[in-house]
């Protein structure tokens, strides 16, 4: 269920999601009462998609920050990025970072990475599906 929520939400509600996931191995009574609230959302909100206008320009442009040692426990970043395909979100990610950055700009490089990563599979898929993009993918940090 959690990943059909994280599939089909839009980008201001993916973090309710994400907290509750965490709960997924010992769900108790407010964390079902929070994904029915979810669930409710999505049956009275149909119809909130993509959309591509006849005028997008199809340009792919990826936004990625990192918070440094966010974690209070563990000490360890999470990476979010976003790409955008004209100006319709296509893909976005959040996730904690695997091991702990000894630095700020350690921690936007594995963003980056992963970030770079996700555009390199879209320009493939691009290429499979006959869609011709010829310029080339722009990356704004957070920074």
């Amino acid at each position: 269920m959690i990943i059909v929520e994280l599939f089909l939400w839009s980008g201001r509600l993916v973090i309710f999601t994400l907290t509750l996931s965490r709960f997924m191995h010992a769900p108790r009574k407010p964390h079902m009462e929070a994904t029915m609230r979810i669930l409710w959302y999505l049956k009275n909100n149909p119809g909130q998609g993509l959309f591509f206008s006849s005028q997008n320009d199809l340009s792919l442009r990826t936004f990625y920050d990192s918070d440094w040692g966010g974690c209070p426990i563990s000490r360890k970043s999470t990476t979010s990025y976003c790409v955008f395909l004209g100006s319709s979100l296509i893909f976005w990610r959040t996730k904690r970072q695997k091991t702990i950055s000894l630095s700020s700009a350690e921690a936007e490089y594995r963003v980056i990475i992963g970030a770079c990563c996700e555009l390199s599979w879209l320009r493939s898929l691009f290429k499979d599906l006959e869609i011709l993009h010829s310029k080339a993918a722009l990356l704004y940090c957070g920074n």
